[in-house]
């Protein structure tokens, strides 16, 4: 038996309501986790309904099947990474449903290599059975695209010199790079920290990628009617959800006439993001960050 750590599904009320999935219907989480949202949703489609659930990381996989098999519905739980989605052949579901945020055991668990409060191999790979780690991805990346990388998923000011102390010695360890980052920027280094994990995680795991691939193949994986909801965390990844769902929402106009050519084939169920309330942020400091927004495949929508 795999233990299921406490785990606190954020924005989890909104998102019922939102993407209101009924008994009887198919919900895809592509972001399984430890299983908090799912099992909600599990138990709103109750024994007629299907989960189809995606995680990149094997052991959250195991924890979320211990905590769902009890519950009525069918389980289908696969080891994949939603950037596959494509590829997977699923089937056309009511809801897809995905939440970017680090779960609790990468956050909590200094063995899973994500904290830089605790000495441990610098990995911050999700599924360690794909690509390398982010100690082998420092040694190959040019100096030049470090710094572009720092600059761009961690927003770190002096992004240049921190790239150039990360590359004067191979990082074998979290440690090694706080000692990186502490050099670089001296008494600065405790604010900027949390950013240069940030952007190397980001990168290691090409989690922008990822979500491009999620949201041009998520859509049309949508029943007519179907609801798609995306929780994210930070601006680099809000920034593109709100772009592609406000394009799939609008619809096409004739270039001549400026008429509409046919009606936008979704429709948007949140004209602004969702964030938590003050009392779920007090609950819950992680969830401070988030903000969830949702579309809807218009019921017309040729298949």
């Amino acid at each position: 038996m795999v233990p299921s750590p406490v785990h606190t599904p954020v924005l989890l009320q909104e998102a019922l309501t939102l993407l209101d999935p009924q008994e009887g219907e198919t919900v895809c989480d592509v972001t399984l986790g430890l299983g908090g949202h799912a099992e909600a949703f599990l138990q709103k489609v109750a024994s007629g309904g299907t989960l189809i659930g995606l995680d990149a990381d094997a052991q959250n996989l195991a924890s979320a099947e211990e905590r769902l098999k009890s519950l009525p519905g069918h389980l289908d739980l696969r080891h994949a990474n939603f950037r596959d989605l494509q590829q997977l052949s699923l089937p056309q579901v009511d809801v897809l449903f995905a939440d970017l945020g680090l779960s609790s055991p990468h956050v909590d668990d200094a063995k899973r290599g994500f904290t830089f409060r605790e000495d441990v191999p610098l990995d911050l790979r999700f599924d360690r059975t794909r690509g390398v780690s982010a100690a082998a991805w420092l040694q190959q990346i040019s100096e030049e695209d470090l710094t572009h990388a720092l600059q761009e998923f961690g927003e770190v000011r002096g992004a240049r010199r921190l790239a150039e102390r990360l590359k004067e010695h191979i990082m074998h360890t979290t440690f090694d790079v706080v000692h990186a980052v502490e050099a670089a920027f001296g008494w600065r280094a405790k604010t900027v920290m949390a950013q240069v994990f940030q952007a190397l995680r980001i990168a290691v795991n090409d989690e922008l990628g990822a979500l491009d691939s999620l949201l041009a193949a998520g859509p049309s994986l949508l029943k007519p009617g179907g609801r798609m909801g995306v929780i994210s965390y930070h601006s680099l990844e809000d920034r593109r959800v709100k772009q592609v769902f406000r394009t799939l929402t609008t619809a096409p106009v004739h270039p001549d006439t400026g008429q509409d050519l046919h009606p936008a084939l979704f429709a948007l169920l949140t004209r602004k993001a969702i964030v938590p309330s003050d009392a779920e942020q007090s609950r819950n400091p992680r969830s401070r960050s988030a903000k969830l927004r949702v579309i809807m495949r218009s019921a017309a929508t040729p298949a």
